[in-house]
């Protein structure tokens, strides 16, 4: 489908905003995915195009972190391999079954990550202890949060950022760091899929990803410099977001009281 040029700078602007919010806290999909929608693509092409402008947000950012030193890729390596397959599998299934179910379980999820980074002691900027080996994470975390990434997606970073932070033993900004990683390969895989099934809008996708490039990278630039202080409050706004949105989406009448 072909856009007036207005248009197409906003999505540039909208996907600028994204890839920023995305590489501190995750959650960037709550802003481009509504913003593809508006456009009129159909669902999933819009879940296409959403994961080719994050491929090059999560880029900038994983690439900005590898310079600074917050990534081991040999650690990283059998959890990189699972999200790759679990992304893969879950983006195959997503194309043949409705994903809704989902949906009524994850507001309660993101209410209780949000908590949990709002008072854990665990949530800082340095390493703790570590509660799983690099196999036995990668083997169950980035393969299911993968899968679920392909498969669903909203809260995929706070899924991972929480994993590493409680199991991992690592602090906030490595954490945020090792999650833009596996945010990539799940993206990565997710969209090889999706354009093997025809679901991806190329136009539309790069131009958005301008921005996410830039936002990446700025966003990235903004966790090593502030760490915790600037994480910890947008995860859990990001969280309580979602939540809300999620419960607006399935359940509109828990809000007339508020507007009646």
């Amino acid at each position: 489908m072909e856009l007036d040029l207005a248009t197409l700078v906003i999505l540039a602007l909208v996907g600028l905003v994204a890839g920023t919010v995305d590489s501190i806290a995750g959650g960037g999909g709550l802003i481009t995915v509504p913003a593809l929608l508006a456009t009129g693509l159909p669902p999933a092409t819009a879940l296409g195009t959403n994961k080719l402008q994050s491929c090059f947000g999560s880029f900038a950012a994983t690439r900005y972190f590898l310079k600074r030193g917050l990534i081991d890729l040999k650690q990283m390596r059998l959890a990189i391999l699972c999200t790759f397959i679990g992304s893969a599998l879950g983006t195959i299934l997503v194309q043949k079954i409705d994903p809704g179910i989902l949906s009524k379980l994850l507001p309660f999820l993101l209410a209780g990550f949000a908590i949990y980074f709002l008072f854990s002691p665990r949530i800082r900027d340095e390493d703790s202890q570590r509660r799983l080996s690099d196999a036995a994470f990668g083997l169950l975390f980035g393969t299911s949060i993968g899968f679920y990434d392909g498969f669903f997606g909203p809260g995929t970073g706070s899924f991972f950022a929480i994993a590493f932070v409680s199991l991992a033993g690592f602090g906030m900004a490595k954490a945020t760091a090792n999650t833009k990683l596996l945010n990539f390969t799940s993206n990565i895989a997710s969209l090889l899929f999706f354009t093997m099934g025809g679901h991806v809008a190329w136009g539309i996708g790069l131009t958005m990803a301008i921005g996410q490039f830039i936002g990446g990278r700025i966003g990235s630039g903004l966790v090593v410099s502030k760490g915790v202080k600037l994480i910890r409050p947008l995860l859990v706004s990001v969280c309580i977001i979602m939540c809300i949105r999620l419960l607006w989406q399935d359940h509109p009448e828990w809000f007339y009281w508020i507007t009646s």
